[in-house]
């Protein structure tokens, strides 16, 4: 029976062994290919779309409603008025 473990373990081992090996040889060549579609594309990796610049407005504008949404709440349970000032971040 340990016989049969210790086979089955070794061929398990060297799978992972083989995987390792591969993904270490191909992540240069990755990593370059990345590297070179960054570079390829040149003012697109740098520039910012309009569309991206609208998203990202519309997310912070979204979190900061979300802070004052929970500032109000806040605020009513304390008994207060709100301050607004914690959410100008």
């Amino acid at each position: 029976m340990r016989v049969v473990a210790a086979f089955i373990l070794a061929f398990s081992l060297t799978g992972c062994v083989a995987k390792t090996a591969l993904d270490i040889v191909t992540l240069p060549v990755r990593a370059a290919g990345t590297a070179v579609g960054a570079v390829g594309s040149g003012v697109d990796a740098v520039t910012t779309s309009q569309s991206e610049a609208d998203q990202k407005r519309g997310r912070q504008i979204r979190k900061q409603e979300e802070c004052i949404g929970r500032e109000q709440k806040k605020a009513a349970r304390q008994d207060r008025e709100p301050d607004y000032s914690r959410c100008d971040r």
